[in-house]
């Protein structure tokens, strides 16, 4: 070793050996967990006031509220045709969006070539996980509310519409979360399905999936986590004040009006009576216990089907 490199040596020794104190790094970490003390604290003031007016409404009406129909009497008004509104969407939303989703995240990950265009829509993609949900809202109403208007299948402000447009909202981070997951997946495996000679299906299907797919799992179960919390599209999508009715059949159950939480929480919200605000809160319990039940569906389906490398 020579005299520089001796030196050079010795003097990161001293300094990573040095009891300097890392002040900015002391103040930027306290920071950090101020911030998310704030943040919690927020969060919890605001689920207890949800929890303080709501509670009572589910213990005094116990599992009525969760059976009971929309009413004008708030005593007899409930949230089932918001669960079975809530429950139809996410089947339109999981059937449509994550197939659509997890192969494109394939093909932008495995089989797209690296070059400007795959660069420019990876970028596009992410952006559109950004926009406001209320512009993908504009975008059902200007064309899946006008496309099946103009088919007949009603006025075309019907549950399609709205799992469409769900579906349309969340496909960015579906894409994002499984491009990120296929991504993650160390290529050593990928080396070693080509050293014995298998095709790049064969190693995206029997290597590279099975990898992947505890966080596939996990990033599409919180997207849908997310579509299920959503007003502004159903809004737009004709989803206002609208119910159920199965008495027309499917057609009618497809094609007429629909509602789900969230709009039965918007509804409720705007009524003067404060009967109306207690249930209102009670609604918001409902939706933030079927989040929760996603949620952790979610954290179970990585723990199953997590892999060692």
């Amino acid at each position: 070793m020579s005299t520089t490199q001796a030196v050079t040596a010795g003097a990161v020794h001293r300094s990573l050996q040095g009891k300097r104190i890392d002040l900015v790094g002391y103040v930027f970490s306290g920071l950090l967990l101020a911030s998310l003390l704030f943040t919690l604290a927020i969060l919890a003031v605001l689920v207890g006031d949800q929890f303080q007016r709501g509670l009572p409404v589910l213990v005094e009406r116990g599992t009525d509220m969760l059976t009971s129909s929309l009413s004008s009497r708030p005593d007899r008004a409930g949230v089932l045709q918001g669960l079975v509104g809530t429950a139809m969407l996410a089947v339109m939303v999981s059937v449509i969006a994550f197939p659509i989703g997890i192969l494109t995240a394939i093909y932008l990950e495995e089989y797209a070539p690296a070059n400007r265009l795959t660069r420019a829509i990876d970028v596009n993609i992410r952006n559109l996980a950004g926009v406001p949900s209320v512009v993908y809202g504009l975008l059902g109403l200007a064309v899946f509310v006008a496309l099946f208007q103009a088919i007949g299948v009603g006025n075309g402000r019907n549950i399609l519409s709205g799992g469409l447009t769900l579906a349309v909202l969340i496909l960015p981070l579906v894409i994002i979360t499984s491009a990120e997951a296929i991504r993650a997946v160390p290529n050593s495996i990928r080396e070693a399905g080509y050293g014995i000679g298998a095709s790049r299906w064969q190693v995206v299907r029997k290597l590279v999936l099975p990898s992947a797919v505890p966080g596939i799992l996990t990033g599409t179960v919180l997207a849908l986590s997310r579509a299920l919390g959503e007003t502004a599209p159903l809004i737009l999508a004709g989803a206002v004040l609208g119910s159920f009715s199965t008495a027309g059949g499917i057609g009618n159950l497809f094609g007429g009006p629909y509602t789900a939480l969230p709009i039965i929480v918007f509804d409720w919200a705007r009524k003067p009576q404060d009967e109306f605000r207690a249930l209102t809160s009670a609604a918001i319990i409902v939706l933030l216990a079927v989040t929760l039940i996603a949620n952790a569906f979610a954290i179970f389906l990585r723990n199953r089907y997590d892999r060692k490398w």
